[in-house]
């Protein structure tokens, strides 16, 4: 359906209210869209009220219509033939003028998703948010957002959505709970979860999104809080080929790289496999460095001497877990902010459940599941997965064994 603004020469500046207009039938669709159509002849003149712009006050645009157009119905039984109503308009046919951005739901700010709600707004985008944290959610408002009461209300008015969740509890409630995304998603609607869970549970999450005319993508992310800030994350993106183009010119405000892994799932499985990587890495840095520090070599030294050299990984030249080395690392802010080592031992279980389903051998990945486990019961679960490295340089002196297997075994 063809639907273009009217100019202000045939309408005034102004739309008329509703009850101005002499005869005209309106009808509010499954988007939540208010349209009503008169036509004359072989043109008409319509008034639309959106949604998805400034809730609850409503945007008026006065549009221009051909008769001919698709997806227009004329109505009998005393009507005159001339008055017509759209009866299937999509809050994506009407949803925005051209060189004027899409409204983008968001849902999810944490420690991740906060900066990329952020840098959607300051790209320009509209953006329209909740979280369970009111904390976060004023702050995205103080930096220009709209808010809702919940996920419902997102997908009732927007149909392009990002949810950026802690677990796979968090995206099934977001999106199958009583006023979860799928209650209201409107048809042809776009959902780009950045999430890291089970990719079973991305699979089912899409064929919910199919069976109502909607598309769920898996879009997990890598690069940690401090590319969130910058927008240079890194998507790895699992879904239908027709629709990464769409999920691309989303995500490329909130990161450098935006990959397309294949089918729906296949995301997360590019995700689960780089953090278990991310997870053995760590841990290797943080005994390298502790024992560098042990045989009397200083630790910028030796992160420099690591860096140039073929012991080389994200974790000792970005993100190196010895305090001092780098700054504005949460290293050096006492291990706080960052990603957090309970998130860490999700994914490696997650990581390690995948390898007994397609009976992979992952023996680093799986001692590296028991450390973080190990971790996360002794209380480091808030603190950032780099904190190993204090674990470990506590652990050494003279009685290093006994403290090695009081921390394991205990």
């Amino acid at each position: 359906m063809c639907l273009k603004k009217a100019s202000t020469s045939s309408l005034g500046s102004r739309c008329p209210a509703w009850s101005s207009v002499t005869g005209c039938k309106s009808v509010t669709t499954a988007a939540g869209w208010r349209v009503c159509i008169s036509v004359f002849g072989g043109g008409g003149v319509g008034w639309f009220e959106s949604p998805s712009r400034t809730s609850p006050l409503m945007l008026s645009t006065a549009l221009t219509v051909s008769a001919a157009d698709s997806g227009l119905s004329k109505i009998s039984g005393g009507v005159s033939p001339l008055m017509i109503l759209i009866s299937d308009v999509t809050s994506s046919a009407m949803d925005s003028e051209p060189g004027e951005k899409p409204l983008i739901g968001f849902i999810g700010l944490g420690n991740m998703g906060n900066h990329m709600a952020r840098n959607l707004v300051s790209k320009g985008y509209p953006v329209l948010v909740y979280d369970v944290n009111t904390a976060a959610v004023d702050g995205l408002k103080q930096a220009g957002a709209k808010t809702a009461s919940n996920p419902a209300e997102i997908a009732a008015n927007t149909d392009r959505i990002v949810t950026m969740l802690p677990a796979s509890k968090h995206v099934q409630e977001v999106y199958t709970g009583n006023n979860g995304i799928f209650s209201k998603v409107v048809k042809g609607t776009i959902m780009l979860d950045s999430s890291t869970i089970d990719p079973a549970v991305s699979q089912d999450m899409a064929k919910v999104a199919e069976g109502k005319g909607a598309f769920y993508l898996d879009a997990p992310v890598s690069g940690g809080v401090n590319a969130a800030k910058q927008a240079l994350l890194t998507f790895m993106v699992g879904g239908p080929d027709s629709k990464f183009p769409e999920a691309q010119e989303i995500l490329q405000n909130m990161g450098k790289n935006v990959v397309h892994c294949g089918a729906v799932g296949t995301g997360q499985a590019a995700k689960i496999c780089n953090n278990m990587l991310l997870g053995i890495s760590m841990i290797g840095t943080s005994e390298t460095m502790n024992l560098g520090i042990k045989l009397g070599l200083d630790p910028k030294m030796l992160a420099k001497i690591l860096n140039m050299s073929s012991g080389r990984c994200w974790s000792s030249d970005t993100y190196n877990p010895c305090p001092g080395v780098f700054e504005n690392v949460p290293s050096s802010n006492n291990y706080d902010g960052g990603f957090g080592t309970a998130l860490m031992t999700k994914d490696l279980g997650l990581a390690n459940n995948a390898a007994k389903d397609t009976n992979s051998a992952v023996s680093l990945g799986q001692r590296a599941f028991e450390i973080y486990t190990k971790m996360t019961e002794k209380g480091y679960g808030g603190k950032d997965f780099s904190v190993i490295f204090k674990i470990l340089e506590e652990m050494s002196g003279p009685e290093v064994e006994k403290k090695k297997k009081e921390f394991y075994d205990q």
